[in-house]
């Protein structure tokens, strides 16, 4: 069966042993290789098959779980070569949990009699040697290179491609086993760099800034609900995982951390863009200020602490990609937007010693996206709510958080009980909860006030996750019951159900997250169509 044939049924839903009989079947290929490599590469490939639903649950269990350690179970039953081989390469590449159990069910095995294959006894020899990252001419993307042997013996190149320009998410890997002649190709200076600074070319790195840097992009790319990855990323992801750990962690004076991006240090580059002879011909600088400050907090924020990093994919993704979705622009910035851009592009480029050529070539991209940028940007009247109510909404210009307060908090005018509601504050707690009181009044007439002070509690936790949008999930569950036809009132309900069984554990509270509104029957929907039945 293939791989893409085994993840099919991943998706299906196929009973777990007839899965784990065509896995266990795929691993008596690893009794006919010689090489350890090898035989990783087949095991990370098999471990792959359910790496695209690794954020399922079933019954409350999750796949690594339910598929992974299920299969180890399985195998540790099987008292053959081919299922020992399999939990012989688990032991290395599994999660935690599953090495454990499958490092014991191996020697269980190997106690019993059954044939180790001769490959297995160099697995847990792999050592790193010398690490490098070589970034594109750009610095869109950085290639790291491990280098890794078995004792000294066949040495290869582990080659992650972290993506900037996908929040730092590790997006491709593979391994080379010809490392001299793919190191000497990395060496080759580009016709096509442009920067001349040494920090940003290819480079020898320690190996615990290695891993750091690989931990931090396979998190993000892992969190992601449906990543872009390469097609061969899912077989490649538990060997990458591995080789991960592989790596020396830092130790004491070892790890310099980089230094974090405060407030006030952003506001000193801001201030230092301002001061400068580009910046100096502009003529609203209080729209180049805020724009500055945008740029900082995209570069900081989404390009992993690189602000002054302005190629032509990143300025493509801050005005088409990033802007029109997050920021609630006023119209002066709008019409501010391509110049004070321009200025921080030349100003940047300059203190970077980008050629004259690359800076034209970022301006050149930021001028051509700018009649989509205004064709993408989402006037917020197309929400249905004036200016008033939108600033309001948004005193921090989140774009992205409108639907999701505006569902939270949707009586914002009015009067209730003599208070003028225009007049409240949705972000101040004592002005929210007086809100959501003249949103339940306006609902079902005056609550009585028996209960109604825990009731508006409730409320007010959850008007407060939905308003910092903590977790994510949590809106995305709202969208989903709310596709499914139901009720404003029912789904505020279901999430409030879901949050007090939750109580403080964020990991089960983004399982449930996730859980609700999948696969309900209508006798669910009518229970939390009714909660207070």
């Amino acid at each position: 069966m293939s791989p893409q044939s085994r993840r099919r049924q991943v998706s299906a839903g196929a009973p777990p042993n007839a899965l784990f009989d065509e896995l266990l079947h795929a691993a008596r290929e690893l009794l006919a290789v010689g090489s350890p490599l090898d035989a990783e590469l087949m095991v990370s490939d098999l471990l792959g098959t359910w790496w695209p639903q690794r954020h399922h649950t079933i019954g409350g269990a999750g796949i690594e779980q339910l598929i992974g350690e299920g299969l180890v179970d399985y195998a540790a039953q099987r008292h053959s070569p081919a299922a020992l081989a399999l939990l012989s390469g688990i032991a290395c590449l599994g999660t935690s949990r599953q090495a454990a159990a499958a490092e014991q069910a191996a020697f269980t095995l190997i106690d019993a009699g059954v044939r180790s294959p001769r490959w297995a006894e160099y697995l847990g020899a792999v050592s790193s040697a010398e690490c490098y990252v070589n970034p594109d001419d750009w610095g869109d993307q950085d290639e790291v290179i491990c280098v890794f042997s078995y004792a000294g013996e066949e040495p290869h190149a582990l080659v992650s491609v972290i993506d900037y320009n996908l929040a730092g998410m590790l997006r491709d890997g593979w391994v080379s086993s010809q490392v001299d002649k793919l190191l000497e190709h990395c060496r080759q200076p580009s016709v096509t760099r442009v920067s001349s600074r040494q920090e940003d070319g290819f480079r020898q790195i320690d190996p615990p800034t290695a891993r750091k840097m690989l931990q931090t992009a396979l998190s993000a790319t892992d969190a992601a609900e449906d990543p872009p990855v390469s097609d061969s990323f899912a077989a490649r992801h538990a060997f990458i995982r591995a080789r991960i750990r592989a790596l020396p962690p830092a130790s004491g004076r070892a790890a310099r951390p980089k230094r974090a991006w405060s407030t006030e240090r952003r506001a000193l580059l801001a201030a230092e863009f301002l001061a400068s002879d580009e910046a100096e011909e502009l003529s609203d600088l209080q729209a180049a200020s805020r724009i500055a400050d945008l740029i900082i907090d995209f570069g900081c924020d989404q390009d992993s602490g690189r602000p002054l990093r302005m190629s032509p994919a990143k300025v493509q993704n801050f005005m088409l990609g990033w802007l029109p979705r997050k920021v609630l622009l006023s119209v002066a910035d709008q019409n501010a937007m391509p110049h004070a851009v321009d200025a921080w592009i030349r100003w940047s480029g300059r203190k970077r010693g980008l050629s004259d050529a690359a800076i034209g070539q970022t301006l050149d991209v930021l001028f051509d996206s700018m009649t989509t940028f205004s064709r993408f940007y989402r006037d917020p009247a197309e929400f249905g709510l004036d200016e008033k109510l939108v600033a309001r909404l948004l005193p921090d210009s989140d774009l992205e958080a409108l639907p999701r307060r505006a569902f939270a908090f949707p009586i914002l005018q009015g009067k209730h009980g003599g208070v003028d509601l225009s007049k409240l504050d949705p972000a101040d707690p004592a002005d929210r909860r007086l809100l959501l009181a003249a949103d339940h009044d306006t609902r079902t007439g005056s609550p009585s006030a028996a209960g109604v002070g825990r009731h508006i509690d409730r409320h007010l936790a959850l008007a407060d996750r939905l308003w910092r949008g903590s977790p994510p999930a949590l809106w995305d569950a709202a969208q989903r019951l709310l596709d499914t036809g139901e009720d404003r009132h029912m789904v505020l309900h279901a999430l409030m159900d879901v949050l007090d069984a939750a109580g403080k554990d964020e990991a089960a509270l983004k399982v449930a997250l996730r859980e609700l509104a999948t696969g309900l029957s209508d006798d669910d929907l009518n229970g939390l169509a009714n909660p207070d039945s």
